[in-house]
């Protein structure tokens, strides 16, 4: 009620009695995660003491009713088996009723930080609003929802392993600084395994960061067998090719066999014909 007076929008303080199969769910809820043991206690007292808060709804262009507020409360009504909830009927518009959704959700902390960073975006993209603008509407600072919308540059997979393992909005954003998918699942179950907090986090992505910035080690020393090989196709001069030639012949003749090359120039060129003399035994 209180969301209705800030806005104007209050039809009336009336509490109607509508029947839940007319409420339509508010297609820009931000809330997407509910507990089911939750809903089921909040079922339980529904059935003993009823809807004790009414939910907020409005006309729907559609027909019927529109959830503005309450979701989670229509949820754990239908549980309990009502047909009918107590409702306070607003004189919204699809962005009135966008933001006060939001704001709801906000007020009462029944979102987790990646829902907010969702819902801000929601509103931001469905009605062409500034981050200025989306500040004013929600009573934050711009810088606040600049830093919620940095939680959505994390894929997927890294949002459900914060959220699987209970880390807060501050690590969240610490870990943006690593690149890479793998690299911040890694980054992810460490922090957990250890317990880290938010500054042994920072920290500890700092000695990521430190040591992806290391110039890689000098390759091991090449063996003496592999540096002769390479030797073998780096030869500039022919005259180092034509001398190892003619110390080969050398050893050959030295060792008892008649070698022999003779070396004639011819055409810009050098023609070498080698003579080695078949050896028995």
């Amino acid at each position: 009620m209180a969301m209705g007076k800030r806005y104007g929008l209050l039809e009336s303080r009336r509490v109607h009695m509508v029947k839940v199969d007319d409420i339509r769910r508010n297609p820009h809820q931000p809330r997407t995660v509910f507990d089911e043991d939750g809903l089921n206690e909040l079922s339980e007292s529904i059935r003993q003491y009823g809807v004790l808060q009414p939910l907020t709804v409005r006309k729907s262009s559609l027909g019927g009713f529109e959830l503005v507020a309450g979701e989670r409360r229509l949820r754990a009504s239908k549980l309990a088996g009502l047909r009918e909830v107590p409702c306070i009927l607003l004189d919204a518009s699809e962005k009135q009723s966008s933001v006060i959704a939001l704001v709801e959700n906000l007020q009462r902390c029944d979102l987790d930080f990646f829902e907010e960073a969702e819902g801000i975006q929601s509103l931001i993209r469905q009605f062409g609003l500034s981050q200025d603008e989306a500040a004013r509407r929600l009573g934050k600072s711009q810088s606040a929802i600049a830093n919620k919308l940095r939680l959505l540059r994390h894929p997927e997979e890294v949002t459900a392993a914060i959220r699987k393992h209970g880390l807060t909005e501050r690590h969240a954003r610490c870990l943006l600084r690593i690149e890479g998918l793998e690299a911040r699942l890694e980054a992810i179950g460490h922090v957990a395994a250890e317990r880290l907090n938010v500054a042994q986090t920072e920290a500890y992505v700092e000695q990521l960061l430190a040591r992806a910035e290391e110039p890689p080690a000098p390759a091991a020393p090449e063996s003496e067998a592999k540096r002769n090989i390479r030797t073998l196709y780096v030869f500039k001069d022919v005259r180092l090719f034509l001398n190892s030639i003619s110390r080969a012949i050398d050893t050959m003749r030295r060792s008892g066999v008649n070698a022999s090359y003779d070396k004639e120039e011819e055409g810009g060129g050098i023609r070498l014909t080698i003579s080695i003399p078949n050896v028995k035994g």
